[in-house]
């Protein structure tokens, strides 16, 4: 099978969503262009609170990607963790459609004897290191956020180490919510390298409102402008994954 690009939205949070779209609907419109949602929940010695904790479920389940809530010193582990796990997710999503189109009915990698079903998971696992990966970060800027911002820089550059060992193709960017002077603000644009994080980080400031949803909203604008300008430098047809899981 030819693998085309994966897609996806790492979302970084401590807290429940309170100005603007429904952060939930707009994962599940995410999930309809091919672009999984993954969520982290990130705690401290506090505990997110019951809401918190439904809605970070509920976005990752509508945007058909992973959810995991951690305390801010396992993040670096987690953030890698969860994107694996997603990618993997994904690509199984994709093998078992393909084997329904091939075997018929609803047979899935479950389904297979164990021989076979070992086999497909090495495609699967060759798959995830060799596909191109689009994976944007959303992080929570909100004011409970001041003190986990370090962490996450580290845990996103780690994340980078992690990611640039395999073979495919990796393309980043970094919303932050709220921005400045808009819900959203865009901190980094596609960039194969996430280093420049490093001179970005210290400056950030935190406070306001935690609009979730109007920060998934505009990342799927930057999913679509990246296509856009890449169907302008390029005449080849590019082969994304419309995976909804």
């Amino acid at each position: 099978m030819k693998a085309g690009t994966l897609r996806q939205i790492l979302l970084i949070t401590d807290g429940c969503s309170n100005h603007g779209d429904d952060p939930v609907a707009m994962a599940a419109l995410a999930r309809e262009q091919g672009i999984s949602v993954n969520v982290i929940g990130v705690m401290e010695h506090d505990v997110i609170d019951e809401r918190g904790m439904m809605e970070i479920e509920n976005i990752a389940l509508s945007g058909g990607g992973v959810s995991q809530v951690v305390y801010a010193q396992q993040l670096s582990q987690t953030v890698q963790m969860v994107t694996r796990k997603a990618m993997t997710q994904t690509l199984q999503g994709v093998v078992n459609r393909e084997l329904q189109q091939i075997l018929g009915g609803s047979q899935t990698i479950e389904d297979l004897p164990p021989e076979k079903r070992g086999e497909v998971m090495e495609v699967v696992d060759e798959l995830g290191e060799t596909v191109e990966l689009e994976l944007l970060i959303l992080v929570d800027t909100s004011a409970s956020m001041k003190h986990k911002l370090p962490t996450v820089k580290e845990a996103l550059l780690d994340l980078s180490l992690s990611l640039n060992a395999r073979l495919g193709d990796n393309r980043y960017s970094l919303l932050i919510f709220p921005g400045k002077k808009n819900d959203v603000e865009k901190l980094l644009d596609w960039t194969p390298k996430l280093e420049s994080l490093t001179s970005i980080f210290p400056k950030l400031t935190t406070g306001g409102i935690t609009p979730t949803g109007p920060a998934i909203r505009e990342a799927l604008s930057a999913f679509k402008k990246k296509r856009s300008l890449r169907s302008l430098l390029s005449s080849d047809d590019e082969q994304f994954f419309e995976e909804s899981i």
